[in-house]
């Protein structure tokens, strides 16, 4: 598995950003296109790598340089640890801006914790040092707990980059029509927002999120996103409590939301409470896909656009693959020994790492 948190040494007190340089040392040529928050690499040993910049040194262990460069790096210098929020090589890199949440997901990947520190001002420099054309994830937790300080680092951000892109994902509880002139204000074809809905039926929904009224609250603000053209993709993750309502979650979505860009269908995640709760939530789609099958039909007959997230190609039956592009990020995407000789494995985006081999999905290898 790809490591995105290394070990270092610097000489600070506070979190810092910076980005990590090989530029070659030719005398009395400054490097093209360097910035004050660039470290460029000045020796390697068997211990590690030196950086330099304008602000000091930072000492780099037990990762290769050559694979980390040109990567973006969140520094707690008190952790002795770095974060690889952007690495320049991978188009999935998000942003973790909080771990508080106001939701109890039953499958959540990421539970909440109660502390929060404010980075916004870090994973602000941070974007300005992307890539160009780059999309940049933006997660939790709830990121728009704190959302006077995230609609200000977007409009920041965007104002310096326009060449950036954001998905944001948000459970979609706290917008407010005093929200409208600050939504308006962004760029919105480069904004995407990632809204989770369970079932059609709120009971369903509200005890999958474990808040009464949040489908009932999701639903109003999901209304606020379309008046101010915000770009939502409805994600809607597949378990056992939800797969029989999917028929007509999709003829709901036809009828009160048919604004949305997209309606993901997503996998679940054997992490977090997910893992706590595997046997009563997995749907093992290689077994059944019929209910998923019927939802897709419906909303594809009514002009919507449905993608299935994190299913490994031989689990969706052949007319519905299309539906399945690679979305498990890079740095958690593994493929199971009946991948190996699989001719679409290129085109799969397997599984999780940490997917069960024990009770995961019964049939594998059809994609071959």
């Amino acid at each position: 598995m790809i490591p995105l948190r290394i070990k270092v040494e610097a000489n600070a007190e506070q979190p810092f950003v910076v980005r990590l340089r090989s530029f070659e040392a030719i005398p009395g040529i400054e490097p093209r296109g360097r910035n004050p928050h660039d470290v460029c690499l000045e020796s390697v040993d068997a211990n590690g790598a030196e950086y330099v910049g304008e602000g000091g040194s930072l000492r780099i262990l037990g990762i290769d340089p050559s694979e980390i460069d040109g990567d973006v790096l969140l520094v707690n210098p008190q952790r002795g640890s770095a974060d690889r929020i952007v690495r320049s090589s991978s188009p999935h890199n998000t942003f973790l801006v909080t771990e508080r949440c106001d939701q109890l997901c039953v499958m959540c990947s990421q539970p909440p914790k109660k502390h929060h520190v404010d980075l916004f001002e870090q994973f602000a420099i941070a974007a300005m040092l992307a890539p160009e054309g780059a999309t940049i994830g933006i997660s939790g937790g709830e990121p728009t707990l704190f959302k006077a300080q995230l609609l200000e680092f977007l409009a920041r951000v965007m104002r310096a980059r326009e060449d950036l892109h954001f998905h944001i994902l948000t459970n979609g509880q706290h917008f407010e029509d005093a929200d409208r002139e600050a939504m308006l204000a962004l760029d919105r074809s480069r904004v995407v927002w990632g809204v989770p809905l369970y079932s059609a039926e709120p009971e369903v929904h509200d005890e999958v999120v474990g808040k009464p009224g949040a489908h009932e609250k999701l639903l109003s603000n999901l209304a606020f996103l379309c008046r101010v053209g915000a770009q939502v993709e409805l994600r809607t993750v597949l378990m056992r409590p939800n797969l029989d309502g999917l028929p007509k979650l999709a003829r709901f979505l036809a009828v009160s939301v048919p604004f949305i860009q997209t309606w993901a269908i997503m996998q679940i995640e054997n992490i977090g409470y997910a893992r706590q709760n595997w046997s009563r939530l997995f749907h093992d789609s290689s077994s059944d896909f019929r209910p998923i099958a019927r939802g897709i039909d419906f909303a594809r007959s009514r002009g919507i656009d449905v993608q299935l997230y994190n299913f490994p190609l031989c689990t969706v039956p052949m007319p519905y693959r299309h539906h399945a592009p690679s979305t498990i990020s890079d740095w958690k995407r593994s493929y199971m020994e009946a991948c190996q000789d699989c001719r679409l494995r290129s085109d799969c985006g397997g599984f999780f790492e940490w997917h069960p081999k024990e009770h995961g999905y019964v049939s594998l290898g059809r994609a071959a």
